[in-house]
């Protein structure tokens, strides 16, 4: 017979001293998930195609200053007829088939194709050894220079060295830990709801504070 699967998987739990203080457990159903490059690479694409802001924007006959008159009169000059200086036709006038700012990029990808695919990254992620879970994940006094001091020796960064390459997943409440990250060099705080899967591959360490674990699963989805 085989063995019933369980719903929970067991992780160590750190201080903020990279010291082992126990032992939490995480959902399977969110850190034990299969690897979908597939689906994460269409849910990646179409989350950086809604951040996309169109700048290029060609004016058209209707935008371009002038030609407001008639060149010439319609009939008897022996020239072909032209209502404005400003058609596409001349030089100076505006662009037919122009790139324009009311582009639309954006991509619609439902709910649950994006937990899905974040499930997928924060599996990979924690199967990658990348992930760490704390007790709690916060500072003494909201300070840049307390946060990077405390960072160094969990990401391994070398002496001196500003970016540390980290997305933390912090308590709702924590508002020190978001203004002391608030200067850090490829460092990053999220609350757990918004947690999405661009910032999961975006970074390469991945922290969380064992409160915020619960609420990873309930993606509230924008």
């Amino acid at each position: 017979m085989s063995a019933k699967k369980t719903n929970s998987m067991k992780t160590k739990l750190y201080d903020m001293t990279d010291k082992v203080v126990g032992e939490t457990e995480l959902p399977d159903g969110v850190f034990g998930a299969l690897w979908k490059p597939a689906l994460v690479k269409q849910v990646l694409l179409a989350q950086l195609a809604n951040r996309r802001r169109p700048w290029a924007h060609a004016k058209g006959r209707g935008e371009v200053r002038g030609g407001g008159k008639k060149p010439w009169r319609q009939k008897g000059t022996g020239r072909a007829r032209h209502g404005s200086i400003r058609s596409p036709l001349w030089v100076g006038g505006g662009k037919a088939h122009g790139p324009v700012k009311e582009r639309d990029y954006s991509q619609k990808i439902n709910k649950k194709m994006k937990r899905a695919a974040l499930v997928s990254a924060l599996s990979k992620k924690f199967s990658s050894g990348q992930v760490k879970v704390f007790d709690r994940l916060e500072v003494e006094q909201p300070k840049t220079k307390i946060l990077a001091k405390a960072l160094g020796p969990l990401v391994a960064a070398r002496k001196g060295g500003k970016k540390f390459d980290v997305l933390m997943v912090a308590t709702p409440g924590n508002a020190g830990l978001f203004r002391a990250a608030r200067n850090l060099v490829k460092t990053k705080v999220l609350h757990p709801e918004s947690l999405n899967t661009y910032d999961v591959l975006n970074y390469k360490h991945l922290f969380i504070d064992q409160r915020a674990v619960s609420n990873i699963g309930r993606q509230k989805q924008d």
